[in-house]
């Protein structure tokens, strides 16, 4: 049994939405609903009357309520007795930052940083872009870094978040360099030929954008997928092997089209999609606390957005 049932139990009871509280856990509905049925197994009694509009609990699902806000409190308790006890990191800023950026973005950010606000202490919890939202959403980290794009904006509530620009990323498609300088693979493409194409995975956030690049194209594409997964980096590493073309975040390529090992794959300005890199927090009214180094930084990165 996971805690995050319990929460979403906890959420269903509160609002009878189904749909509703997928939307505030930041699931899809029928991952919600399979969330529930696997609580509902464990307990070994069904917690929800599927029958009624809007949804009701079940005398057992009263019951059961009842007991899931006493462990869920208890848990809370417990860990903020925890890390009352952790002293010596009190002045570490956690962040929950997607893999991607996490490799590319993140580190030149706090060296500049070093640089004009500072040292910063750090720790950084690599994720899909998925798990790191709800790093957030629970209270697990103090910022939140991830993309942003007018297409797949992030399901979080401007009530309760609040965010800032660090900048923007530009994705666009790169292939290895062939002894005269051009890339292996290109795009549109030649007629008749399919181009070798290294993909994301089904329901990774920047495969979504590669699909609205290919979507907008004014043209079909003749992509043939040979390799998918859902890090750039392992894209990457694909693409310098000459495996075939890969769409790239600019800043995760910079060494490699210095060195000439990587080029692009395309006419400059083409096949690309421009995306905001954004910091998120929970706003101080909504969080229960925070920390004096998360609010100096938080408003350093305010200050300087303004300059």
């Amino acid at each position: 049994m996971e805690t995050k049932w319990l929460e979403d139990f906890v959420s269903l009871a509160e609002t009878r939405s189904f749909s509703r509280s997928a939307q505030l856990r930041h699931v899809t509905q029928p991952a919600f609903s399979r969330r529930i049925q696997a609580l509902e197994g464990w307990v070994g009694l069904d917690l929800v009357d599927r029958s009624s509009y809007p949804t009701r609990l079940t005398p057992a699902g009263e019951t059961f309520l009842a007991q899931a806000l006493e462990i869920l409190g208890s848990l809370q308790a417990t860990r903020n007795m925890m890390r009352g006890h952790r002293s010596a990191g009190q002045d570490m800023i956690e962040f929950a930052v997607p893999h991607t950026l996490a490799f590319t973005f993140f580190p030149h950010w706090v060296t500049s940083l070093r640089k004009s606000f500072g040292a910063v202490k750090s720790r950084l919890i690599a994720l899909n872009v998925h798990d790191a939202v709800m790093r957030l959403a629970e209270g697990s980290c103090d910022l939140l870094i991830a993309y942003h794009h007018a297409s797949q904006p992030l399901q979080l509530n401007p009530e309760r978040y609040e965010m800032l620009s660090l900048g923007q990323e530009t994705l666009a498609p790169y292939a290895k360099a062939g002894p005269d300088g051009q890339p292996m693979f290109r795009l549109p493409g030649r007629q008749g030929e399919r181009v070798p194409f290294l993909s994301y995975a089904s329901g990774a956030y920047l495969g979504r954008l590669v699909d609205l690049i290919i979507k907008r194209s004014p043209m079909p594409l003749s992509l043939e997928s040979i390799y998918e997964t859902d890090m750039a980096e392992g894209l990457k590493a694909m693409a310098l092997e000459g495996h075939g073309l890969a769409f790239l975040p600019a800043s995760s390529v910079k060494k490699e089209l210095r060195a000439k090992r990587l080029v692009l794959a395309a006419p400059a300005g083409s096949f690309e999609v421009t995306m905001d890199v954004r910091v998120y927090r929970e706003r101080p009214e909504a969080a229960k606390h925070v920390r004096p180094g998360v609010q100096a930084l938080w408003d350093y990165l305010r200050e300087t957005r303004h300059a």
